[in-house]
């Protein structure tokens, strides 16, 4: 029986009106330091999925999105966690994307997401993507 931290994380595949995949880099410090990632974070106790992407959003990248469908749901093991990713899509309302919480963002288009290092759990969310 695993005794290892369980992380719930909203993680938003935000998408424009040509098709393209807001994609930002993590800081070169902490757990996966300069990876690439879909914008999230950890769920808070009593908030709603949808709840915590629209906040993760606003705080790490200064966009205020509409969150859409479920893509996919990933529980990956980590050495150190475990993490559940609650993936939805999601669409901008307002704002200029600024990497506020982040090293910078790109637009990708979908079939370039291969080219951009993720940690492991992501490459479920970049299949799902590239297959719908």
């Amino acid at each position: 029986m695993s005794s290892l931290p369980h992380k719930q994380i909203g993680v938003a595949v935000i998408r424009d009106r040509q098709g393209k995949i807001l994609i930002d880099r993590r800081l070169d410090k902490g757990e996966m330091a300069g990876l690439w990632e879909f914008p999230g974070g950890k769920i808070e106790p009593g908030e709603t999925v949808e709840a915590c992407i629209a906040r993760e959003i606003q705080e790490e990248i200064n966009l205020q999105v509409e969150v859409g469908d479920r893509l996919i749901l990933i529980e990956h093991d980590y050495p150190k966690f475990k993490v559940s990713l609650h993936v939805h899509w999601c669409s901008v309302l307002a704002g200029d994307p600024k990497p506020i919480e982040c090293a910078e963002i790109l637009w990708v288009n979908p079939n370039e997401l291969g080219q951009y290092q993720f940690p492991e759990a992501n490459q479920s969310i970049i299949e799902a993507i590239q297959s719908s």
